[in-house]
């Protein structure tokens, strides 16, 4: 259940309430996608870092141990040991931006797994089934993510396949919440809008699924190679028809110059890889702009990567250290640098939260836009 508690000029705050635990919104997501976060981060780090909800994916965690696997040592929360909310997403992007040789019809996708090869078919009905069996806080529908730019009458047809797909996950997440052997019986199922980058496709669909009255409702399709500008108008034709007593998700957006803007525009969620994947090639986020770790200036470097955190990596590592450790390929390199960004994409939010609590979100993006955009 989400309850909005305040609106600042469009930017929203609000508690979003789980059976796992209520998260304060706007808020990110921290990636694990196979059920930890790339850098050795664990569970207890998460907490440790700030996160309130970790993502997890369904079609990595179906290809490899396989949602049989986790459902019988207990699902995903004791399996992976983190005990706050978990949203799983549907499977569908990596099936079509992995898997090779697939197929679609209206019953779903056949394709072949990155890892073995091995034939696979999903479709509305198996998403949800794998979904229940990982037993997460949150599932999100499967859906057609087509390729950006597409023609408009495909894109048209697919919001359809999506629509119809969305009803029988519905139907399925209904059915599997009723059974006793199932590990949430809970489980909350978000709806994905969908319609490229034409305007009119993604009112016409937004408004479609609204009637459906779930428990959440995403934009997806989007940060996948379009200029920047386009991605906010998109949002900005999309959040006006989106129901305003439900959570709305950006998926896998982005950078804080990007979570910024959206939440300007009344966006309350957010995921993307690019704080751990960044972080693990010496690309940080700071204060004062964003630092690339490996450079040479940082040798004889023995301050914090940012004086201004408050990060356990801060409160105790030296530049000239850490740049060290990942100039000779120490997986320590990977951890410490990963921890530092998460917390700082984790408390952007709490002060995106604090601004908007404030009335003065507005002025907060215009003071921080320009300096998180910034190389150093």
């Amino acid at each position: 259940m989400y309850k909005l508690l305040k609106d600042d000029k469009g930017a929203r705050r609000g508690e979003f309430v789980t059976n796992r635990g209520t998260v304060q919104t706007p808020a990110f997501m921290n990636v694990a996608t196979a059920g930890a976060i790339k850098g050795a981060v664990s569970a207890e780090d998460l907490k440790t870092l700030g996160c309130q909800v970790m993502l997890s994916n369904t079609y990595h965690l179906h290809v490899r141990p396989g949602d049989d696997v986790i459902k019988k040592c207990g699902g995903l929360h004791t399996f992976s040991t983190w005990d706050g909310p978990i949203l799983t997403d549907s499977g569908g992007f990596q099936v079509f931006s992995l898997a090779s040789l697939r197929h679609i019809d209206e019953e779903g996708v056949t394709f072949h797994s990155h890892v073995d090869g091995r034939k696979i078919f999903m479709g509305p009905e198996e998403s949800m089934q794998i979904q229940s069996n990982l037993g997460s806080t949150i599932a999100m529908a499967f859906d057609e993510c087509v390729e950006n730019p597409a023609e408009y009458g495909y894109a048209k047809d697919s919001c359809k396949r999506t629509t119809r797909w969305l009803v029988r996950c519905k139907d399925k997440i209904k059915e599997l919440n009723s059974l006793e052997t199932t590990i949430n019986k809970e489980q909350m199922l978000f709806g994905i809008n969908q319609g490229c980058t034409y305007n009119d496709l993604r009112i016409e669909h937004m408004k479609e699924i609204a009637d459906l009255d779930l428990d959440g409702y995403a934009i997806g399709g989007l940060a996948v190679g379009e200029e920047t500008d386009v991605m906010y108008d998109v949002i900005e034709h999309v959040t006006p028809v989106m129901p305003k007593g439900k959570i709305r998700y950006l998926m896998g957006v982005g950078t804080p110059v990007n979570i910024l803007n959206a939440v300007q525009r009344g966006i309350d969620l957010f995921d993307c890889v690019m704080p751990s994947r960044n972080a693990r090639h010496g690309h940080l986020f700071t204060s004062k702009g964003i630092i690339n770790i490996n450079n040479n200036k940082y040798e004889y470097d023995m301050t914090p990567i940012d004086e201004n955190c408050g990060c356990p990596v801060c409160a105790r590592y030296s530049k000239a250290y850490i740049r060290h450790l990942l100039k000779s390929s120490e997986m320590l390199s990977q951890r410490l640098l990963v921890m530092h960004n998460l917390w700082f994409y984790n408390h952007l939010m709490e002060d995106i939260r604090k601004a908007i609590d404030e009335d003065r979100f507005l002025e907060f993006k215009k003071e921080k836009e320009e300096i998180y955009g910034k190389r150093i």
